[in-house]
């Protein structure tokens, strides 16, 4: 719960500071959470997500905003992609850093050695391990193949 209280301060200070886009990011951030939130009560009768879950989401508002510069500047719409950009950079400051190509590489092998993969079959228990110790901090779609890579 410490995530959405650095969401809701930074909320705040945004309306206090004025800054409109940056106020429109948070507010987007939290309506993204509050969904979430009634979807879990709906399901289990929980009052929440926690952190982990928050961290899920953000990860996904970040990567439809990449997706989005990406058109963006394909179909040439520059200011468009500025304000993508701007976003992602709010989002971003929630998530914890990304890990580089070794850190998740040797995650990775510890993951591996872990779980005692051996075989493919294995995989589906390596990349549930890497996704409760590393979420928000690595890119699931390319450890994918790096882990059935190893385990080939």
């Amino acid at each position: 719960m410490v995530l959405r209280t650095r969401i809701s301060d930074a909320l705040k200070q945004a309306m206090k500071d004025k800054a409109a886009d940056r106020l429109s990011t948070l507010r987007l951030i939290n309506a993204a959470i509050k969904d979430k939130d009634i979807a879990a009560r709906a399901d289990e009768g929980d009052t929440g997500v926690g952190d982990a879950e928050v961290l899920a989401i953000l990860g996904k508002m970040a990567k439809q905003r990449m997706e989005s510069v990406r058109a963006y500047e394909e179909g040439g719409r520059l200011d468009l992609a500025d304000r993508e950009r701007e976003e992602i950079a709010v989002i971003e400051e929630f998530l914890p850093r990304q890990l580089t190509e070794e850190e998740t590489a040797k995650a990775v092998d510890v993951a591996i050695a872990e779980v005692g993969a051996t075989s493919i079959r294995d995989m589906g228990k390596v990349i549930g391990l890497l996704k409760g110790k590393y979420t928000g901090q690595m890119d699931f779609g390319a450890v994918g193949p790096k882990v059935k890579e190893r385990l080939s």
